[in-house]
This record gives C-alpha cells, structure tokens and sequence, in this order.
C-alpha cells in the first residue's frame, strides 16, 4: 500500500552520529516531528534542537533555534576572535526569515547597534556588525523608524571620516539610504549630516562599490527634499561638476556598470527632469507683462532684423495688426498666442524651449519659420503648434513628472553629456519635424500624421542610448520617413512569422510552382494580344498595330489596324514570325528606335514603354519594335517574351505578383498552425539505435 501523500522520506544527521533515514510526516507541527528525531537518538529537550538544510543556504525550518543564542552570547564574549566568529556566523545566516526573527526577539539588533556605537575595532569586526544589521533590517520586522537618534549619528561619523577601512563606508552609506527612504525625520538628520561635498568625494573614489552607494545615498536624499530643496541641491551639484564627471567616469569607465548603479542614474536623470514640472504644469497668463514680453521676443526674432523694427512709425491700431497677422505666421493657431499657451501639459515649458531654440540656434530659428511662413501651397509646417505638441511628446517619452519606478534602470546617457539636455534635445526634435514634414510632403490636415513619425523616429533613437547629442542628432536625421515606413514592413513581416527560417524555406519551396502560375498567365496575356503604336521618323505615334502569340506558343502573329477598328483575329493577321527565330530581347535605350540621340521628356517616356526583339531573316539580323501603351503592359510582354525565351521573368510587376502569391498561399498553408510557435530551428533527428538486429515475424500468430 503506497504511503499518504504528506507522509516524505528524509535523511536527518547530527553531529558524531550515524544519519538516519525516517518518514517526515508534514501533517505534523514542527515541535511533534523534532520530539520524533530526538528520540530516535534519545535525545531530552527537544525544545532545544532545531533542524537545518545541509546544503543550499543552510536555513533553519523551525522557531526555537538554540544556535540564535549561542551567536548572540558569542557576540557578548570578551574575546575578540570570538566577536569576530560569531558575527561571521550570523552574517551567513541572516538571510534566512525564520533564524532573523530569533535573533531579533532576543535583542540581537541591540547587541549590534551597541557594537556599531561603541567602535572599538573600525575594521572588519565594525564591517561584519554593519553587515548583519543591514541583513536582519531587511526583513522587515523591526521599522527603521525605531532607530536611536545617537547610532544614526554614529553611523554617519563614519561616513565622514577620511580614514576608514575601505569595507565599512560603503555598508555605512547603504545603512543610511535605507533610513533615508523609510523615515523622513531620521532621514532629515542624515541630510543635515551628511554634507553634499563628502558624498562628492566618496563619488570621486575609484571603488565602484563606495561609488554606487554613495550616488545611493544622494539620490535617496534628492528624493526626501522638497521641490524648492531638491532644485537647490542639483543646482549646487551641478556647479560642482557633477554631472561631467559622472559622464567621464562612471559611464564612460573602463568597468561595466552595475545594476544598482544604472538604477540610480535613472533616478537623478528622473528628478532632474522633473524640475521642468512646475512650468509644464503652468498655463501662459494673458496678464503677465514679463511673459507678453517673451512673445514678442520671439516674434522679433524671426520677421525684425536686429536694429530694425517693422512697426517704426505705424499707429497702434496698424502695430497691433501687423503682429498678429505675424504671430499667425510664426504658426499660432490664434492670433493671441497666449490661447495656444493656455494648454498644460506643455505650459509654459513649450515657450521656454521656443526661446532657448531662438536664442542658442538663430539661424536655424529664422530659417525655419521664414522658410514656412512664405509658402503658398498649403506645405507650410507651422513653428509654434509643432513646437507645443514637440513639448508634449518629449515630456511623455522622458517621463517629465511622473513618479520614479523603483526598479528601472533606463536613463540616458547623453542627458549627463550635455548642459540644459531638455532644451537641446528640443533644438534636435523641432528640426527633425521640418525634415520630415518636407519628406511627407505634409499639409496642415497630415499634422497628426507627421508627430507620429517623429514619435518614432525619436523613441528609436532614444532606444539606442546614444552616448551624446552629436551621436543622437546624426542617428535621428538618419531615420528617414522612407526608412521608419521600411522599418515597420520589417516589423510587421516579424510580427506574422513571414521572416521565420521555417517559413523562409517554405516560401522558397513554393516559389518555382507560384513562378510556373505567372508565366502562364503572362503567356495567356500574349495570346490575348494588344494593341500598339508605331512610331514614325518624326516620333509621332500616328498608327496602329496589334500583335498576339498563337495559342501552340510557337508563332507571334502581328499586322496593322485600322483607328476605331475592333481587335482582329489572329488568322486575319498577314504577318507571323516564328517563336524559334527570335534571337534576343531588347529594352529601353538598346532599342533601335529609340537609340537616336536625345534627352527630352518624351524621349524618356519613350525609354520606359519601349522594347524591341531581334530575329533572322535569312543572314540578316531585323527588329520587331515595340512601345507598349502602359507600363503594366510593358512589363506582362517583357516577361511574357522572357519566359518564351527561357529567360527569368525580372520585371517589377513579376516581384510583385510573386510576393502577394507567396503572402496568399503561406498564409493558407498556416491556417492550422495559428497561434501555435513554429520553432527557429527543427528538431534534433535522435541518434540511431546500436544496432538493426529487429524484426517482427509476421508468420508468429498472436495468442
């Protein structure tokens, strides 16, 4: 009778004993199952035991843990080897919850804080004592809120000391990164601690483990300050060269960044960008005499040249008419721009990087809107409503204003390459609109059109992580609108599997049959026969022929007609010429009749329509000479003649008509297999057998 399914066989072992093999039964409380395995050694005080995982992590699996009482009395031990055992120990063993919360119940975080306060040793027993607090705080059950004021301090002198042992500093700054985030009191003591200047040296040491934890520490602080602190801070930061030398040396450095140091980047790039939320969020105010300034700044900018003013000498009534119909020019949809303005998101934070755009890059500004403002044929690309909705998009893919994930690890690099990186990406994306609305030749009713391109084409960009804006403005102008709509074809074939190796070598399998279908019907289409013009010496297409290929495929049937007259028969036709005489085919300037010099408009209409065959007569080499009536047809009886020949049929309608067969028919060989992963590779052929030495008798009845 098979055992209950709660009912295990373990291996226990002690100490100086023979291991034993017994039947767990996991139905039972721990204390039962432990009274069990002491008594098969006869054992008293089972209380006293605890049982342990021999390999992996070595966790305890039940609650009274004899061994949490002899670390802690090692830790009490006057003998500093001793101390130095036990925290080694229990640094091992803190991970596990269950050994945690036994020490942490029997005042173990006590005994540690007053190790870490005392400082009697600075080395690695201070290091090893950091280290299992650190450990036995993660788990969450005793709050960092109940931290005494006076070991916080303590942990923060050592933080500031200039001679420390290379392996506390960095458990110290992580301690006080955990106070920071979890108590906003406490970590209002670290700030006014802990000077921004120290964090900056300990960033500056070529350990990138002190690194990481002290840009930890920083941006733990950045995140506990105020708005109005928090600007103040980054502003002093900045001053201080932060933000080249993280540039330089942390994300240029020789050593791979780290997780946790990319986390914290991410973190500052956030923060740091979420100062331009006030002026997202704020509405133009129609009131504001500095900000109607501003307006006419940039009016001025772009239609008075400087010294010069267009409005010298006009009354109020005229000045005030000629800016708004200048305004409406510089692509305000009203001729208040202020009504634009009211709009939030972007506020106020599109008519800032308007005028950093204006002032940092003038002739590009003037160029712009001049360029925009004298078109006539509705193409115009308007600057103000580009720049506002350009606003919105970089604050959506920067993520201007919202909250930092505490997972993400997706900052920028070239924000830390360049000073004021909003604004200059700003100056990169705005000129990228104009490119790309000329590429789409777009009017006022494709503008929604044209920012979805741009969205594209900047989220790729900004995909690649291109180390500095120089870097980013030649691979954003890369992007052309012809390669981003390449770029989603490609997509979409990956999309439906078209471009998988499995159904590759399908389409391969079905090209010669799905070729074999064209040529047929390309064939059909000579049969059918079509009308052409001759064209005289003066190259005026005056008169009719018809030509046809003979239903066998072995005669090309052809003679004049006359205008308004219906399709003649095949035998009406006087002249044939056999298939078998034919020597070659001829296309475009090889042709004969249009070999004659000459380089206008007609000339290369001519080029395109026309083809010639070259067959005998007798020793003598003649054409037969050709100019189809369209470029559909021209490409059905160049192929039509190639397949005649033997010839691959190369023509741009064939690649067409041959990719949509392929579509069509992979797609229906699939049908059963939707939604169901073809793998990237077949499976592996299983190794043949040792030996054939099987057969079955067939003449062996079966009972």
């Amino acid at each position: 009778m098979a055992p209950p399914r709660n009912v295990v066989k373990i291996a226990v072992q002690m100490r100086d004993a023979i291991p034993q093999l017994i039947q767990l039964d996991q139905a039972k409380p721990l204390a039962a199952v432990l009274k069990e395995v002491c008594d098969a050694w006869s054992l008293t005080h089972s209380e006293r035991y605890a049982l342990q995982f021999a390999d992996g992590h070595r966790r305890y699996i039940t609650e009274n843990d004899l061994e949490a009482e002899q670390l802690l009395g090692g830790l009490q031990s006057g003998s500093r080897e001793g101390r130095r055992e036990a925290l080694r120990h229990l640094v091992l063993l803190a991970s596990d919850t269950t050994f945690a919360r036994e020490v942490i119940s029997r005042d173990g975080l006590q005994s540690l804080g007053t190790i870490v306060e005392d400082g009697d040793d600075l080395g690695e027993v201070l290091a090893l004592s950091l280290r299992a607090f650190l450990e036995l705080m993660e788990h969450g059950v005793v709050s960092w809120e109940t931290l005494s004021i006076s070991f916080v301090k303590k942990v923060v002198c050592y933080v500031n000391m200039n001679l420390m042992d290379a392996s506390v500093q960095p458990l110290a700054l992580g301690l006080l990164e955990s106070v920071t985030l979890s108590s906003p009191a406490l970590g209002q003591l670290v700030k006014s601690e802990v000077p921004l200047d120290r964090l900056l040296v300990h960033l500056q040491v070529m350990n990138q483990q002190l690194q990481t934890k002290a840009m930890a520490l920083l941006t733990a602080l950045l995140q506990g300050s105020s708005p109005a602190e928090r600007k103040h801070m980054l502003d002093y930061l900045w001053q201080r060269n932060l933000r080249q030398f993280i540039y330089k040396n942390i994300i240029h450095s020789a050593a791979p960044m780290g997780d946790e140091m990319a986390h914290h980047l991410y973190v500052l790039q956030a923060l740091t960008l979420g100062l331009l939320e006030p002026r997202m969020r704020m509405p133009l105010d129609p009131y504001s005499q500095e900000q109607r300034e501003q307006l006419q700044v940039l009016r001025q900018a772009a239609f008075e040249p400087e010294g010069e003013s267009q409005g010298a000498g006009l009354s109020a009534d005229r000045r005030r008419s000629l800016c708004a119909r200048e305004f409406r020019k510089l692509g305000f949809s009203n001729s208040n721009p202020a009504q634009d303005l009211q709009r939030v998101p972007p506020g106020l934070l599109a008519l800032d990087n308007m005028l950093y755009f204006s002032r940092h890059a003038p002739s590009a500004y003037s160029r712009f809107v001049l360029e925009n403002s004298s078109r006539e044929d509705k193409h115009e690309c308007p600057f103000a409503q580009s720049s506002i909705q350009l606003t919105v998009l970089l604050c959506e893919l920067l993520h201007v204003g919202e909250p930092c994930s505490e997972t993400a690890q997706d900052f920028s690099p070239m924000f830390f390459g360049q000073d004021q990186s909003f604004h200059e990406l700003f100056c990169v994306g705005i000129q990228l609109l104009n490119k790309t609305w000329k590429e789409m030749r777009a009017t006022q009713e494709d503008f929604d059109k044209v920012m979805q391109v741009v969205r594209e084409q900047l989220t790729r960009t900004l995909a690649l992580k291109p180390t500095s804006l120089e870097l980013f403005r030649t691979k954003v102008n890369a992007l052309t609108y012809g390669e981003v709509l390449r770029l989603r074809q490609t997509e979409r074939l990956h999309q439906e599997g078209t471009l998988a190796p499995p159904i590759l070598e399908l389409r391969e399998k079905l090209k010669p049959e799905l070729l074999g279908l064209i040529r047929q019907q390309r064939l059909l289409r000579l049969c059918e026969g079509t009308l052409f013009r001759k064209i005289s010496s003066r190259r005026r297409q005056d008169k009719l022929w018809f030509c046809c290929l003979s239903p066998n495929h072995k005669v090309l049937q052809y003679g004049d007609v006359e205008e308004g007259a219906g399709q003649p028969t095949p035998e009406g036709l006087p002249e044939q010429l056999p298939v078998a005489d034919i020597r070659a085919l001829l296309t475009g300037k090889d042709c004969p009749h249009v070999r004659e010099k000459g380089s206008g408009k007609q000339n290369k209409d001519l080029y395109e329509l026309a083809f010639s065959i070259s067959y005998d007569r007798g020793e003598e080499e003649v054409y037969l000479n050709f100019i189809a009536p369209s470029k559909r047809e021209f490409h059905l009886w160049t192929d039509g003649l190639s397949a005649l020949l033997g010839s691959p049929m190369s023509s741009e309608q064939t690649r067409l008509d041959l990719e949509q067969l392929l579509t069509m028919e992979t797609k229906l060989r699939l049908l059963e297999l939707e939604n169901v992963p073809i793998p990237e590779q077949p499976p592996p052929v299983p190794p043949p057998p040792t030996n054939f030495n099987f057969c079955y008798d067939c003449s062996i009845a079966e009972p």
